[in-house]
């Protein structure tokens, strides 16, 4: 990822933070087919590694598992992102010398992948991401709830994956580059959106 150094994010805490707001993220490999990718929500497990570990699963109809990948996978993880106009800028009444941009916030995680069949650590996986994102709802699901016949045939059609992080890159690109006046405008102008995205990204604007 090009990470001009005004937008280089290169706290642990917040990747970490990042990655765990994401509720889908993309998981590339390159292979000698040609990179394969496939969205999916996928798990930090912040207490293995050096940069923690990530989890998650395919189908088992999917040929991501089955074609060995060239070197590391990639896991992209999106934050919040926003459209921003050049008439929000100061700078435009003055030159006029502004252009469109896009504002966002994106981490990679790159690192080798290990694909799995075992029941037991595809349970433990879909366990696991079910109480995260059941989290917080009045009446949370779990995959006890269902039979557990029918939540062994369900893992057989899934494979898990396994991919200790060893290198994370993070990109913050929140109008850091403009000025002071500018980068008013452009909160000014985000706040004002109906776009629950574009509201978010207002908050993480420097003043």
């Amino acid at each position: 990822m090009y990470i001009p150094p005004a937008f280089r994010d290169d706290d642990h805490e917040s990747l970490s933070a990042a990655i765990r707001a994401a509720r889908l993220a993309t998981l590339v490999t390159a292979t000698a087919e040609g990179p394969l990718a496939t969205p999916l929500p996928l798990l930090l497990d912040e207490n293995e590694g050096e940069h923690g570990v990530i989890y998650g699963h395919v189908a088992k109809a999917n040929p991501q598992w089955r074609v060995p990948p060239l070197g590391d996978g990639l896991a992209i993880f999106m934050g919040p992102d926003a459209y921003v106009t050049p008439t929000w800028y100061q700078t435009k009444q003055e030159t006029g010398k502004v252009v469109p941009t896009w504002n966002y916030v994106a981490v990679h995680a790159y690192g080798p992948i290990e694909f799995f069949e075992d029941a037991d650590r595809l349970l433990e996986i879909v366990t696991r991401l079910t109480k995260l994102h059941e989290a917080g709802r009045a009446s949370p699901w779990a995959v006890s709830d269902a039979p557990p016949d029918f939540i062994q045939a369900q893992l057989r059609g899934i494979v898990g994956l396994r991919m200790p992080i060893a290198r994370l890159e993070g990109k913050r690109k929140m109008s850091q580059n403009r000025n002071a006046a500018d980068r008013a405008g452009v909160v000014s102008g985000l706040a004002a959106s109906d776009r629950p995205s574009d509201r978010k990204v207002a908050l993480l604007i420097p003043s």
